[in-house]
């Protein structure tokens, strides 16, 4: 029968569904095999990617060509799979099973806001807003991988792609070909001298190993608000037994929300926290806002790192990995609270923190000893930290850098090193697809220095730095301050945020400063949209404003205070 003869070459257009209805237990076992890299578990704590509709069509046609000792697979599809992590044992899987495989990187990535390496637009050969990839692997009978990755992009117009795909041909087109590479195996084009020089460094998932993406809540306008008092009150109409389940469904949530109410009040009542549940959060770059932050509301609370967070004082370092990165990286922030999955602006990660110091386990969190804490350490990276600098490690604060560092030392080192301009634009590819890596230096003096800038970035992005009370803007008009339409004019150097009102004396590289792909000052102003500042809100912004301004010549001294890259 027609079923029963081998298959040669299979070509099509698979759907690109995240949310795959293809639910059956014959593919996902066989998509199983994509969950292994290097004979390991992959390890993502969230690997749904791997169930997208169009990965399920190459792990069929693999398997199909792996039935048949030879064959073709040609496909247009998502090209996210070319560089994501979570595809690094797709990668390595498909390259065992062919022994060519041919990438056209079609880029025209909407939701990675997409450029040309030249800047200009670059448009998507299809009117979708995900960018594509032709993949065409080769099983050629009697050889065994691992395959030769051959590879090029095609940036620019629709017209200009459309042009070249119809002369060009497998023997025609001047490939580069890849050297994927544990464990990233990547489909795409890097530097390998300086990924080896990159990978002297210490992974900061490795360096700080308690460490999760950030919290997720479904609800944030229920769960978050500007101001505590706000917040508390709509807490107390939440619990109110006079309030019925219906009025509380309706005035609080989304029509598609599918928390149970009645279910979630009674568990805030009976927890005794409902007084103490308001915490603070990081929600977008130098915006820290109260939280409702009870496992009844927030779908998503991370316990087993935040509760680290709210046990006593702490720093929590704040990075991410898989940054659709345009313009320069930016993604390091610090916190002395939670932070919000979404602090950091990207279409593909999410927002990652690691905690400074761990807390013993207490059922009261809030009452434990600051005594107990311990580091967030991995004892190895210690060791050869300590090697290096000839000091010993003290597990608590800082030490004096002639013959002591300690936990505190060693967060501001990372933290200057991750504002070096240097560092993220001679990184940029390789930041942009995984967790940051820390270079370690053995000079002490370095160190020194760079634990001391630092530490003033720390002060600057916590907001608690006395250099902060040096305002560099006015905010001269009278009016309602309430956020109608915000815009900068820089030829007085003034941000508007109505038609009578502005803060004057903001240099126009201040404005244009981002965190974590976000324009502060503009994203700031814009979430208050509708909202009247108060006087407190628009000291605050003055002081984003001077903190700005300080990072840029942190930022320039830490590239002046290191002598030369890599580091020594």
């Amino acid at each position: 029968m027609k079923k029963d003869e081998p298959i040669e070459v299979i070509i099509g257009n698979p759907p690109y569904s995240g949310h795959s209805a293809n639910k059956g237990k014959w593919i996902s076992d066989l998509i199983d095999t994509y969950k292994q890299v290097d004979g390991e578990p992959l390890g993502e704590r969230n690997p749904k990617m791997l169930n997208d509709d169009y990965v399920k069509f190459i792990r069929f046609g693999q398997w199909r060509v792996e039935r048949t000792g030879r064959g073709i697979l040609a496909f247009i599809t998502n090209h996210g799979y070319l560089d994501n992590p979570t595809f690094r044992g797709m990668r390595q899987s498909l390259m065992g099973t062919f022994t060519d495989i041919y990438l056209v990187d079609l880029h025209g990535n909407k939701n990675r806001k997409e450029l040309s390496p030249e800047g200009g637009e670059d448009q998507n050969v299809f009117d979708i807003r995900q960018g594509v990839a032709i993949s065409i692997f080769v099983k050629e009978p009697g050889k065994v991988g691992p395959a030769k990755v051959h590879h090029i992009d095609l940036w620019g117009s629709r017209q200009g792609k459309y042009d070249w795909l119809t002369v060009e041909d497998v023997e025609k087109t001047e490939w580069i070909e890849l050297k994927p590479s544990s464990t990233a195996y990547l489909f795409a084009p890097q530097n390998m001298d300086l990924l080896a020089e990159y990978k002297q460094g210490w992974s900061i998932t490795d360096a700080m190993p308690i460490n999760s993406v950030g919290i997720v809540t479904h609800r944030d306008a229920f769960v978050f608000d500007f101001d505590e008092d706000s917040l508390r009150a709509r807490i107390a109409d939440f619990l109110d037994p006079a309030r019925s389940d219906e009025y509380v469904r309706e005035k609080y949530l989304s029509s598609g929300d599918k928390l149970p109410v009645s279910v979630a009040r009674k568990a805030v009542r009976e927890s005794m926290l409902s007084r103490s549940a308001v915490t603070y959060c990081l929600y977008r770059p130098f915006d820290t806002r109260p939280l409702f932050y009870h496992d009844a509301v927030v779908d998503r609370v991370r316990q087993n790192v935040m509760r680290h967070m709210i046990a006593g004082k702490n720093l929590g370092l704040i990075f991410m990995r898989q940054v659709a990165l345009q313009g320069d990286y930016s993604h390091f922030e610090v916190t002395e609270g939670l932070v919000n999955n979404r602090a950091f602006y990207s279409n593909k990660g999410y927002t990652s923190l690691a905690p400074l110091y761990l807390y013993p386990t207490n059922d009261n969190l809030l009452d434990a000893a600051e005594e107990g804490r311990r580091p967030n350490l991995s004892p190895k990276f210690v060791n050869e930290l300590s090697e290096r600098l000839g000091l010993e490690f003290v597990p608590d604060g800082s030490g004096n850098l002639s013959s002591t560092f300690g936990p505190e030392d060693v967060f501001h080192y990372a933290y200057a090193v991750f504002h070096s301009p240097t560092y993220r634009e001679r990184y940029a590819e390789f930041l942009k697809r995984d967790f940051p890596r820390l270079p370690l230096t053995s000079d002490r003096a370095l160190f020194s220095a760079l634990c001391a800038k630092g530490a003033e970035l720390v002060g600057l992005h916590l907001m608690t730095s006395p250099a902060l009370e040096s305002f560099i803007t006015r905010f001269p008009e009278g009016g309602d301050s309430v956020v109608e339409k915000v815009r900068y004019s820089s030829a007085d150097e003034r941000v508007h945020i109505n038609n009578g009102q502005y803060f004057e004396g903001v240099p126009e590289e201040v404005w244009e400063v981002r965190v974590g792909g976000y324009q502060v000052l503009d994203k700031w102003l814009k979430d208050r949209k509708g909202r009247r500042l108060s006087s407190g809100d628009i000291r605050h912004y003055q002081r984003i404003v001077v903190a700005l301004s300080e990072t840029r010549r942190l930022m320039r001294e830490i590239d002046e205070t290191i002598p030369s890259w890599p580091l020594e």
